[in-house]
């Protein structure tokens, strides 16, 4: 037996004790509620026999026996609500089989070299990251207990990794997370899993708001017991996950192993791509009112700049002669618009649906219909600040017309107009924010039967992850002044809007980015000195005094 099959082994019997050692938690929980019955037994048991007789034993057994009573009425509710507790299932897009035959092969020919069983589906989640979800306890209504329990996890492949990775670097970063599921048959390891979800489940239910005092109260002492044993069962369940985590990777060695090696650096390559396109190209979109639908095709254009950009990513580019990942998909266009969906909904709030409020974009049309619409928008938004403050319009002759010249000299006077400006764009901004529709569990659930991606989540409202923290009002002062030196640029100098991939909206002078812009801006807004966007617009040939176009 070789160190790796030594290795693998002990793991599994670590991670087995684990196991274990949960359901002896569970146990003794169990011999605690029937204690007092026991004792009821013992007492009545030795009244029949004439031990223990008199007024005063009686006293004692039948208030032992309704002490038992109790006690076991309010843990077969207890047990009932966390049988009936739903646990978190991470929102994804499914992928079919006849969807994706050549996906699917590839994992089963991986778990058939693994020696394990294949995972029961396969579903994607926009995110850098692969795992093995069980979702029996979501799926028992139409099924049986054994056979829920006999069904493998669901295979979770992070979608950025099908378009950047090619077939074989994927299958190598899959084969330890396929390699998990022969933890996930084990009986006692499943048990142990089934009773933490549950667990968990409870805590979260009993935590949850919106319900009347008659339900309130009891979810809360379920959740107040379900926390007591997640408590005891903290380190054990740490534990056990860490030797399945242990035990798979040592089993995936023998697969592809110095080609996972060298799969592991796309892993953080795209990690890293796929963060600044959410944050600098999808986010602005977002909060525009349009959702990209090609986030994964974006996502290898991103890190295609990124990789001419960095020399530690240098020659990484040249891999994409071979075979992408995305091609084992029948229709990937379909798979990237869900997941891109998705992707808005989990990270801005957006609805599950679009409209006119909440339409997707081409790449190809996000100069126009995102940066410089957004430009113009906040330009607009600028002016009506000003004009609540009483600014004076910066020509005389023609008041109405909104000039980037008056924000300059406003921003420019004495007494530090720019906090004052600041404030006033922050509450705008609020203000605006407000107003947009919230996308309720109503709009999440607004598709046809079925249509839905997400139904497997339920009816409660998706969890929502910013990218960003709060911006403060000088941070959005200065994006509105950017907006409004672009939309001058635009109008009176010929340039462009553009897009980066790595930066998001672009100002393009001459075809080329101008990536400058922020220091004049920031001299300007923070120090109230205009002279380094005065020679910035002199540069670029930027009029400041002829009127601008505002949404």
């Amino acid at each position: 037996m070789s160190g790796i099959d030594v290795g693998e082994e002990l793991g599994a019997r670590a991670a087995q004790a684990r196991a274990l050692a949960l359901l002896r938690i569970r146990s003794r929980a169990l011999a605690v509620v029937i204690a007092p019955a026991a004792v009821a037994v013992v007492l009545f048991a030795a009244g029949a026999q004439g031990h223990l007789g008199g007024p005063v034993w009686d006293g004692v057994r039948w208030a032992v026996l309704g002490v038992a009573v109790v006690v076991l009425l309010v843990a077969a509710a207890v047990a009932v609500a966390i049988a009936r507790a739903r646990p978190a299932v991470s929102p994804t897009v499914p992928v079919a089989e006849e969807g994706a035959p050549d996906l699917y092969r590839l994992v089963r020919d991986l778990a058939d070299r693994l020696g394990v069983p294949a995972p029961s589906a396969i579903a994607l989640t926009p995110d850098c990251d692969s795992w093995l979800e069980d979702r029996t306890h979501r799926s028992g209504k139409s099924r049986t207990t054994a056979e829920a329990r006999n069904t493998a996890p669901v295979l979770v492949i992070g979608s950025p990794f099908l378009w950047w990775m090619r077939v074989a670097e994927l299958r190598a970063v899959l084969a330890p997370v396929v390699a998990g599921t022969d933890s996930s048959a084990h009986p006692d390891i499943a048990a142990a899993r089934r009773f933490v979800r549950g667990l968990d489940a409870a805590v979260a239910d009993g935590a949850a708001p919106g319900r009347g005092a008659l339900r309130a109260v009891p979810a809360a002492f379920t959740g107040w017991v379900a926390r007591l044993l997640l408590r005891a069962c903290r380190e054990h369940a740490a534990e056990m996950e860490r030797c399945v985590a242990a035990t798979a990777s040592m089993r995936a060695q023998g697969v592809d192993y110095a080609l996972r090696i060298a799969a592991q650096e796309q892993v953080g390559l795209a990690y890293a791509g796929w963060d600044r396109l959410l944050t600098r190209v999808a986010l602005p979109a977002w909060r525009m009112g349009r959702w990209p639908s090609r986030l994964d095709a974006g996502v290898v254009s991103a890190l295609t700049e990124l990789s001419r950009r960095d020399r530690l990513a240098d020659g990484f580019t040249s891999r994409l002669g071979e075979r992408p990942a995305c091609d084992l998909l029948e229709e990937p266009g379909i798979a990237d618009e869900a997941t891109s969906l998705l992707a808005a909904r989990l990270f801005h709030g957006g609805p599950a649906e679009s409209g006119p409020d909440w339409a997707p974009v081409d790449w190809q049309q996000y100069p126009d219909e995102v940066v410089d619409r957004k430009w113009r928008t906040e330009a607009a938004r600028l002016h009506r600040v000003l004009d609540a403050m009483g600014v004076p319009p910066a020509s005389v002759a023609d008041p109405a017309v909104p000039t980037l010249a008056r924000v300059m000299e406003h921003l420019a006077g004495p007494g530090g107009p720019g906090e004052e400006l600041a404030a006033g764009i922050g509450a705008a901004v609020a203000r605006d924010d407000a107003q947009a529709p919230a996308p309720g569990p109503a709009q999440q659930t607004a598709s046809a039967a079925g249509a839905d991606p997400l139904d497997l989540w339920g009816p409660d409202p998706l969890p929502l992850f910013p990218l960003q923290p709060p911006r403060t009002g000088t941070e959005l002062l200065a994006d509105h002044v950017a907006a409004m030196v672009c939309c001058a640029a635009v109008d009176t100098a010929g340039a462009a809007p553009g897009l980066d991939w790595l930066d998001g909206p672009a100002l393009l002078v001459d075809g080329e980015r101008r990536a400058d812009l922020a220091v004049p801006v920031l001299s300007l807004v923070e120090d109230g000195d205009p002279d380094p966007l005065r020679s910035w617009l002199a540069e670029v040939g930027v009029r400041s005094d002829k009127p601008v176009r505002l949404v």
